[in-house]
């Protein structure tokens, strides 16, 4: 299966600029624009200084513009891992599955497109990822990575949002995590039906779900852990 992202961000981009919002588009993009407006009123469109490749990507947790390019660099990382599965797919997908994880690959296209234009140039460069560790041919190797990383995906929000202090970016990173938890219960049911629910593996991370909900883990511990994925080296500071 031939897989465009070029086209892809134009479908996603021409869809949101045009208020024509189908089934793929309408989550991740509900009530991101006023966000993106807030966004650029704080005036991010400044150069904040994350953009030197050649030391790194640093991500500044003195405020909030931190804890977005954290988000941006996590959605950053999930666009390539599905980039890379719809583009050829395990031949043991089913038809429904090749089509649910082009749709998952659409919605995490649109967080890391949408982080990266409303950041401007204070948004950090694009990281180079390490995927080395996943056989793509192989569906259980496909389906572990992906549950890990939208397990992974929706604790790092959790975490982070205690960390915002401007409202309107919080609401956004509440839309955005809805659609990754949607994402993380439909690869657990993949895995075993009825599971999606399971958090257990989070605790077993240092998270503390308790009561039904979703964990959370602290930005140290998910780049911790993240960092298995990615080539670039991550600088933080003011955690």
């Amino acid at each position: 299966m031939k897989n465009k992202e070029l086209e892809t961000k134009d479908e996603l981009q021409e869809s949101l600029f045009n208020a024509s919002l189908g089934r793929r588009s309408f989550l991740q993009f509900a009530g991101a624009s006023a966000a993106g407006i807030a966004l650029v009123a704080a005036g991010c469109k400044k150069d904040r200084g994350y953009t030197d490749l050649s030391t790194g990507a640093t991500l500044d947790f003195k405020d909030d513009f931190g804890v977005l390019n954290y988000a941006y660099a996590l959605e950053q990382l999930e666009a390539a891992f599905y980039v890379q599965v719809a583009s050829n797919p395990p031949s043991t997908f089913s038809a429904a599955e090749k089509a649910y994880f082009q749709d998952i690959q659409f919605h995490e296209i649109a967080h890391r497109e949408f982080f990266k234009n409303a950041l401007g140039t204070a948004a950090i460069g694009s990281l180079a990822v390490d995927f080395s560790s996943i056989t793509f041919t192989d569906r259980t190797s496909v389906l572990g990575a992906a549950k890990a990383f939208e397990d992974l995906g929706v604790a790092a929000y959790n975490g982070a949002g205690v960390r915002l202090k401007t409202d309107a970016y919080l609401v956004l990173a509440g839309k955005i995590v809805s659609v990754e938890a949607r994402h993380a219960a439909y690869i657990r049911d993949l895995i075993s039906n009825g599971s999606f629910a399971d958090l257990n593996d989070l605790a077993a991370l240092g998270s503390n779900p308790a009561g039904g909900l979703d964990g959370a883990l602290t930005p140290d511990k998910v780049l911790a852990i993240a960092g298995k994925y990615v080539k670039t080296k991550i600088n933080v500071v003011n955690l």
